[in-house]
């Protein structure tokens, strides 16, 4: 495997575990209904924007995973539900490591 990706590899694990530790303290403090945490993400501007700023990255990353999938790279269509249930912190560098590795 290139130090490439081990980076990656590197960065889908830490785009995992740093985001879910935050998403189950919250979940632990305030139950695990997805309603309370919707709220939260619009209860001033900055959150707002890094709702829409991760949304819109969500999209492209789809886009372009489905793009991947259809053209025969199959393991592309493993980010989608990454992205969606972990995070684009979890699911572009899950791209980007099988990018590379068809790469080679």
């Amino acid at each position: 495997m290139t130090p490439l990706r081990l980076i990656y590899l590197a960065l889908i694990i830490v785009g995992t575990i740093l985001p879910w530790s935050y998403f189950y303290a919250w979940f632990t403090e305030h139950g695990w209904a997805l309603g309370p945490m919707i709220d939260a993400w619009w209860v001033n501007d900055a959150t707002s924007a890094l709702v829409y700023d991760l949304t819109i990255a969500a999209i492209a990353l789809t886009i372009w995973a489905v793009v991947e999938g259809v053209r025969g790279n199959r393991w592309f269509f493993l980010v989608i539900p990454v992205t969606y249930g972990i995070g684009v912190s979890a699911g572009l560098p899950l791209a980007l490591f099988l990018l590379a590795r068809r790469q080679r």
